[in-house]
C-alpha cells in the first residue's frame, strides 16, 4: 500500500515538529521553504540567548495562551514532552535561573538545528529549498523556483510558514495575500513582544543603553517583573513585552514601575524618612544607580525631598507609550490566520486536507520559550490530526 505524501511549508519548528512526527507515523513527508535553508528565525532566536521553552508547571504555562486551540494543543505536547522529544535527538537542556530552558552549556542554537535535521533525513524526509508558495487547491500545492512553476500533489497540506516579523529570516507574511484570495479569515498583523516608543522618551534619553534591573511594570491589571533597558526610542525587556497586550487593547493608556515590588509604600516611606537624606535612602533601598537616576530625572525637587510623595512615586512611576515598534523588529507578530478559520485539528474549514500551525496563526504569547513551546506543539497537534485522518 503506498504511503500517503504530506507537503509541509515552512521549515521553523512547527513545520519541522509536524513533518517529524508524521514520518514516525509512517507518512511520506516532504519539507518546502523559500529559503536556502531550514530554520532561519529558529537560529536568529537563539543569538540572544537560546530559551527552548519554560520549566513552569503545565496549570500555569498554559494560561501564558490566549487562544483555547492552543491551549489543548500545548496540553497534548507539553514543555516536559518537548524536554523529552530534545533528548532523544541528542538536546539534553537545563533549567536556568529564570526557569526558562536551554540547551546544555555547550550547544549552540545551529546544533540543535542539524540535530534535528538530522532525524528528519533518519526518517526519510524529503527536503525542498528555494521553493516559494504560489498557490494550492484541494489536491495540488504550487510553488516557484526561480523563474519556473513546480506543482506537488498531496494527500494532506501543512501550512507553517511563520507570522510578519523579521522578514530577513523568511516570515515575511506575504501569505495572507494568497490564504485571503481563497476565503481564509485573516486578521491584519500586529507588533507583539515589542519594545514601547514612548511620548516623553526625550527626559530620560541620556540614560539610553542602562539596564533598570529587579523592577516591576504594570499596564491594567497586567504586570511583570524583571529587568527592562532604556533604548534609543523608549523602553524594551521581557516585562515590557508581556503587557504589550494591554497596550494594544488600550494604545491612550500608559503603564507604570514599581522600582521596589518587594517593599510597600509605608516601608518605604519610613526609610526615606529615618535617613540622613533621600539619596542616601534610596541607598538604604538597594534602589540601583540607574533608577535613582531616572527619579531624579522625572521628579522635581519637591517631590524628590518628600518621602511621602517620593514613596508614591517609587511604586507608581508613569510613562506613556506612543507606539509599538515596526512589524519586522519585533520578536512576533500577532494576527494571521483567524483561529474561527480552523478547526480545533487545526484544519483549515474550507479545505479539509489543509492543516495550518505555528506563528501563521492568531494568537500571542509572551517571550520566555511560550513563543518556540507553542509552535511545536500546535505542529504535533496538526500531525496528529492528520496521523488520526490518514489512517481512518
Amino acid at each position: 500500500m503506498d504511503r500517503k505524501k504530506v507537503c509541509i511549508v515552512g521549515m521553523g519548528p512547527a513545520g519541522l515538529m509536524a513533518g517529524t512526527i508524521l514520518l514516525e507515523q509512517g507518512f511520506e513527508v516532504h519539507f518546502f521553504d523559500h529559503k536556502k535553508a531550514a530554520g532561519r528565525k529558529f537560529l536568529v532566536a537563539g543569538n540572544g540567548g537560546f530559551n527552548l521553552t519554560h520549566s513552569e508547571i503545565s496549570e500555569t504555562f498554559v494560561e501564558k495562551y490566549n487562544r483555547p486551540y492552543l491551549q489543548a494543543a500545548f496540553q497534548q505536547f507539553d514543555n516536559q514532552e518537548w524536554i523529552n522529544w530534545l533528548s532523544k535527538i541528542g538536546i539534553e537542556t537545563f533549567v536556568g535561573s529564570s526557569g526558562k530552558i536551554f540547551p546544555v552549556k555547550g550547544i549552540k542554537p545551529i546544533e540543535v538545528l542539524s540535530a534535528w535535521i538530522n532525524r528528519i533525513d533518519e526518517l526519510g524526509g524529503i527536503f525542498h529549498f528555494s521553493h516559494k508558495l504560489a498557490d494550492f487547491n484541494e489536491k495540488e500545492v504550487v510553488f516557484t523556483q526561480k523563474s519556473s512553476n513546480i506543482s506537488h500533489f498531496y494527500d494532506f497540506l501543512v501550512l507553517a510558514m511563520g507570522g510578519a516579523s523579521w522578514k530577513k529570516t523568511g516570515s515575511t507574511g506575504e501569505w495572507n495575500n494568497i490564504l485571503e484570495a481563497k476565503g481564509v479569515d485573516c486578521k491584519p498583523f500586529e507588533a507583539s513582544n515589542s519594545g514601547f516608543e514612548l511620548k516623553d522618551w526625550s527626559e530620560i534619553a541620556q540614560l539610553q543603553g542602562q539596564t533598570i534591573k529587579n523592577i516591576e511594570v504594570t499596564f491594567n491589571a497586567t504586570s511583570k517583573k524583571g529587568d527592562i533597558v532604556i533604548s534609543a526610542y523608549g523602553m524594551e525587556g521581557t516585562p515590557i513585552y508581556f503587557v504589550n497586550k494591554e497596550y494594544r487593547k488600550n494604545p491612550q493608556g500608559c503603564f507604570s514601575i514599581d522600582f521596589k515590588p518587594t517593599k510597600t509604600r509605608e516601608e518605604i516611606k519610613e526609610v526615606l524618612a529615618n535617613a540622613k537624606n533621600i539619596t542616601g535612602g534610596l541607598k538604604k533601598l538597594n534602589v540601583s544607580p540607574v533608577s535613582i537616576q531616572l527619579i531624579k530625572l522625572r521628579t522635581s525637587k519637591e517631590e524628590y525631598s518628600s518621602p511621602g510623595i517620593l514613596a508614591e512615586i517609587i511604586k507608581g512611576m508613569k510613562f506613556y507609550p506612543s507606539s509599538l515598534r515596526p512589524i519586522d523588529e519585533v520578536i512576533s507578530t500577532v494576527g494571521g490566520i483567524s483561529m474561527e478559520a480552523i478547526t480545533k485539528n487545526f484544519q483549515l474549514k474550507c479545505y479539509d486536507k489543509v492543516f495550518v500551525c505555528g506563528e501563521m496563526l492568531d494568537w500571542d504569547a509572551p517571550t520566555g520559550g511560550y513563543l518556540i513551546q507553542g509552535c511545536v506543539s500546535s505542529g504535533y497537534k496538526a500531525a496528529m490530526s492528520i496521523s488520526t485522518f490518514g489512517k481512518g
